[in-house]
């Protein structure tokens, strides 16, 4: 499947090409003109690598030149990152002022002459065989498809029959939709009612038993079930709708396909409007995949002439598009329940009544029922594979193998999941790839996987005013709107996340050539593999390791230092080593040859004295986390010359930080101090220009604040900083402050809010207080944070009450009290004081010790 990412791969080349700094670099090298050959060669290639992915399958020759294609695109990404590595280093060298001669010493690591020849050389090395790929293009009679709206094959057509004793575990849900369909929908002539969720949820079998229920036939005389899937051209969904009307009536006519051509969109209107006119119709939308609003519209409004109280029921995989279409609230499905998710799975595995028999069976079917996560397409799925089969190695093997190693048919569970995978735009197939490095069950948190993106390059340049953490977030949300993702959960800029088992299952399936969970001491790491993740210390070493590597995530407490010291010098394209919760000490001075890369985490790495400097070579790194390295005795010399860094995490025993060396930081986006108790004063006055998040946490000895920071930054975390006042020694607000999440735990020295928060009473968006057992009031000008939206207060005993114009915060929609005694009674609900104050706000949950059961 890693063709699936040779279009995206193909854009960000082509991006990359025409960069400044690339220009610049082929320019001083005199191979600006070779370049320009290999970029014009690669959008010839990409202008049909859309259609090659959809025909491989058929064509084993097509298979084999995407592979090499596939190759030579990679090998050009690293001869292009050289070239960024390159122009940083001059750009290093010539900024250093009077220690230029040091510096460009201590950062060249190869003669400008002999490098000069080398790039020259590759560059014509892959010039020619880009030349010899493209000229194989025309053996396979490619179309060319240059934008990434290609049509995916989807499922076979749906009808509406089915039989009622196969549906199990869906009255619950069967009734709340009736009661959506039969509520009045307010003098509306139409409401659209979506049923949304993961592919082998079963919406179109719970879309089913509604439609064909009893109760429903008098209030919808005119019942009409289409299957829409990826045909929502108009012409073709007038006809549909108007020939299953004709089936309803009773009356046939139909408008077969071969007769599109004699009627036109204007007489298909005419026939539609005057089958609909005056009648109260139910019209069951299934499987929607088209997110284009004009044609919805364009759809809705000629609906529109049926009787009042007609109704729509769209089944759909993507709440960006029950949100396009709903007029109503969408109704999200859920998983069965264990119990009956066990019954769908008996049902399939085992003749009716004889499971009987199968006691052992029954108990290993119990754990495979587990990891189909109540989709009852999936225990449909391994329950035929196992029926009449009472080998209990058998169901073993079904149990411990994840699903995509099962065999399965076009109509069973991965292929209905990877349906919503074949559907996603190009440049988020590489993004749901990286799900595949990470374990089962794991819970994610926005930055776990934005930064991965980020450094492998997965995330286009961002637009004004936006990060690329913006642009993760959206892709984010994203696939959360698409049903890959469950459990989600937002505050502020966080999102919170996991992946349903099956999905996950479809991550390691799409990734499979690229990415690498390796688990098991016989598992192989494949020859190619780019991006690998180990589970367990005692796999390190066992095979030897891909030159070509770009990824590798470290197991905790790893510490096999000849393993490193062999990645370091071996796999010198690598972007990306994480390497947390290990037990090393110091790391090799070998890791300064990593040029290409970009996110390196040492998080919790307790043991870890000294970094070499020579990591301060790396001017391509954008990340760095010493978050939790408690023995680190101090930053790194130079650090200075890390010109990319955007995010910084820092753990160190220094008492004070080399503020000239951080002020050359110009790009850095997120700093995070965390364990720094030596430290007294923070950062001098040194200013960030594009600082956009500061975090102090666990900073026993700092008294004050940053101030000239301060006005930077739109999210801004305190915590555990038991001498930190958050007074700036004057009482005005601070002009123009951005601040849009405010996270405050755990000062004891916080009395009362500072006058100069003021300043952000037009931005703020999230104000977290927690543990501050000292506060004794809110301000009454909190009132004036006019964007505020969520309010969390938990365990702040002196707190008595809110400000009394509470009411007046147009946008607060979550008000959360805890462990607030005395202001969780004031404000309790429909029993407290002052309940009548809050009550209007959205969701309201107030919890203290007293009131919990």
């Amino acid at each position: 499947m890693a063709e699936s990412f040779l279009f995206s791969l193909a854009e960000s080349f082509i991006t990359k090409v025409a960069s400044r700094a690339v220009e610049e670099a082929s320019l001083a090298l005199g191979v600006y003109d070779d370049l320009r050959e290999i970029k014009n060669t690669v959008s010839l290639i990409k202008a049909v690598l859309l259609d090659a992915e959809l025909k491989q399958k058929q064509n084993h020759e097509l298979r084999e030149w995407l592979q090499q294609i596939k190759r030579v695109f990679y090998d050009a990404e690293d001869v292009i990152n050289d070239f960024e590595c390159e122009a940083l280093r001059k750009h290093v060298v010539n900024t250093s002022g009077s220690i230029r001669r040091k510096v460009r010493r201590y950062l060249s690591s190869s003669n400008p002459l002999v490098y000069r020849l080398k790039m020259a050389h590759q560059i014509k090395h892959i010039n020619k065989r880009l030349n010899k790929n493209a000229a194989a293009r025309h053996n396979f009679g490619l179309q060319i498809n240059d934008s990434d709206n290609h049509v995916v094959k989807r499922r076979e057509l749906t009808h509406s029959h089915v039989v009622d004793s196969d549906v199990i575990g869906r009255d619950y849900d069967k009734q709340k939709i009736i009661d959506l369909l039969l509520q009045d929908s307010g003098h509306k002539s139409l409401s659209v009612i979506p049923i949304v969720g993961i592919g082998g949820l079963g919406k179109t079998t719970l879309a089913k038993t509604v439609f064909n229920d009893k109760s429903l036939d008098e209030t919808f005389p005119l019942k009409m079930w289409v299957c829409v899937s990826d045909d929502f051209e108009l012409q073709h969904l007038l006809i549909k709708i108007l020939n299953s009307a004709s089936v309803s009536d009773a009356t046939p006519n139909l408008i077969h396909e071969e007769n599109i051509k004699n009627l036109d969109v204007q007489q298909l209107q005419t026939h539609l409007r005057n089958t609909l006119a005056g009648k109260k119709f139910l019209l069951v939308l299934d499987d929607v995949w088209s997110e284009d609003r004009v044609k919805w519209i364009e759809v809705k409004n000629l609906l529109q002439v049926g009787d009042e109280g007609s109704k729509v029921l769209v089944t759909t995989r993507s709440h960006s598009i029950a949100k396009m279409m709903c007029t109503n609230t969408s109704y999200t499905l859920q998983g069965l329940s264990r119990e009956d998710s066990l019954s769908v799975f008996v049902k399939w595995a085992f003749k009716e009544g004889e499971e009987k028999k199968y006691p052992k069976l029954i108990e290993i079917g119990k754990e495979i029922v587990q990891k189909c996560g109540g989709l009852p397409l999936a225990l449909r799925t391994l329950g035929s594979l196992l029926f009449l089969k009472d080998d209990i190695e058998e169901w073993k093997f079904v149990r411990d193998n994840e699903i995509w190693n099962l065999p399965q048919k076009e109509d069973d569970i991965l292929p209905a999941i990877k349906l919503s995978f074949d559907q996603l735009p190009s440049y988020l197939k590489r993004c749901f790839a990286c799900f595949s490095l990470f374990e089962k069950d794991f819970k994610f948190v926005t930055y776990t996987v934005t930064v991965l993106w980020e450094a492998l390059d997965f995330l286009p340049s961002p637009n004004k005013g936006k990060t690329l953490e913006d642009v993760g977030n959206q892709f984010l949300h994203e696939l959360q709107s698409r049903s890959f993702l469950q459990d989600f959960y937002v505050s502020g800029n966080v999102c919170v996340f996991k992946l349903h088992d099956l999905v996950h299952d479809l991550a390691l399936y799409v990734a499979r050539d690229e990415f690498q969970l390796l688990k098991l001491h016989n598992e192989n790491i494949i020859k190619n593999v780019l991006h690998l993740s180990f589970t367990t210390n005692d796999l390190l070493g066992q095979t030897p390791i891909p030159a070509g590597l770009r990824t590798i995530l470290f197991p905790l407490e790893a510490n096999n230092v000849a393993f490193l010291n062999n990645l370091a010098s071996r796999c010198k394209f690598l972007r990306v080593l994480r390497l947390t919760h290990s037990t090393y000490e110091s790391l090799p001075r070998s890791i300064g040859k990593l040029k290409h890369l970009r996110y390196l985490n040492l998080k919790g790495n307790k043991e870890l004295k000294s970094l070499p400097d020579s990591v301060c070579k790396l001017q391509n790194l954008q990340t760095l986390i010493l978050e939790g390295c408690l023995k680190l005795e101090k930053l790194p010399n130079g650090i200075g010359n890390l010109i990319s860094l955007r995010q910084l995490h820092i753990t160190t025993m220094q008492s004070s930080f080399p503020d000239k060396e951080i002020a050359k930081l110009t790009y850095l986006e997120f700093l995070s101090i965390c364990s720094c108790d030596n430290l007294e004063s923070l950062l001098g006055e040194l200013e960030l220009p594009n600082l956009k998040s500061l975090s102090i946490i666990y900073c026993g000895n700092i008294t004050s604040l940053p101030l000239q920071l301060i006005p930077n930054v739109d999210s801004l975390m305190i915590s555990n900083c038991n001498k930190l006042k958050l007074s700036l020694g004057h009482e005005n607000a601070i002009p123009k402050l951005r601040l849009k999440l405010l996270y405050i735990e755990s000062l004891p020295e916080l009395l009362s809010f500072p006058q100069w928060l003021q300043g952000c009473a037009d931005t703020l968006h999230s104000l977290f207080i927690g543990h501050c057992e000292n506060l004794e009031k809110l301000p009454e000008w909190s009132s004036t944070f006019i964007c505020l939206n969520t309010l969390t207060i938990r365990n702040c005993p002196k707190l008595l009450s809110l400000p009394d114009d509470v009411h007046c915060l147009p946008n607060l929609e979550c008000l959360e009290m805890k462990d607030c005694p005395e202001l969780c009674k004031r404000y309790q609900p429909k029993v407290g004081h002052d309940w009548p104050k809050i009550s209007h706000i959205k969701r309201v949950n107030i919890k203290s010790s007293e009131h919990e059961n």
